[in-house]
């Protein structure tokens, strides 16, 4: 072990030997009721962590979803970042993109693109774009089949990206099927 590794060591003993002498000292003579609070503790403290560790499937369950008018209008909600977002189906497969007016075209992460069963190793890769982490390469795929609320379109044309990418983008020559209009903290697409 090296200097830091012990030092490291060292400490955690020094505050696990101040910690046990304090429950020594407080439950003298009261062991079961130190134990019974240790395990209160403990119980609370893998609460927490179990629901930190479930915050993000919880998270996407509550928060509001994009709903759809009997005019047949799309409203989708501001996200907390800011952002909209849009879950549209794929041949079948529901994949979440960001509503992006700056970008031109759809553009797929490669994890979408293996959802949807494109491997991106095998893609040409002859395009190119600029983006806000600067220019990378692009392949051009079609999609069968995205269906968005009521709306169902064919061969829609995509892009898969090669460089790295948290989320899908839903870019202006799909969102440009629609009358965009925000309106403070909703988007509303109109066909």
């Amino acid at each position: 072990m090296d200097s830091e590794t012990l030092a490291r060591l060292g400490y955690l003993a020094l505050l696990l030997a101040a910690v046990g002498g304090w429950v020594l000292v407080e439950y003298r003579g009261r062991i079961g009721q130190a134990l019974r609070t240790a395990a209160a503790w403990g119980l609370i403290v893998i609460g927490l962590m179990a629901g930190y560790g479930l915050w993000q499937d919880i998270r996407t369950d509550i928060t509001p979803r994009a709903t759809v008018t009997e005019a047949g209008d799309i409203r989708l909600p501001r996200a907390e970042d800011g952002h909209f977002y849009i879950t549209a189906e794929v041949d079948g497969t529901p994949i979440t993109f960001m509503a992006d007016t700056g970008a031109t075209n759809i553009v797929l992460s490669t994890r979408d693109a293996r959802r949807l069963g494109i491997d991106p190793e095998s893609l040409l890769y002859m395009g190119e774009a600029r983006t806000a982490n600067g220019t990378v390469r692009t392949a051009r795929v079609t999609l069968p089949d995205l269906t968005f609320g009521p709306y169902r379109d064919e061969r829609v044309s995509a892009w898969v990206n090669e460089g790295e990418m948290d989320i899908s983008l839903m870019g202006m020559d799909y969102l440009g099927r629609f009358r965009i209009e925000i309106d403070r903290n909703e988007m509303i697409l109109t066909r």
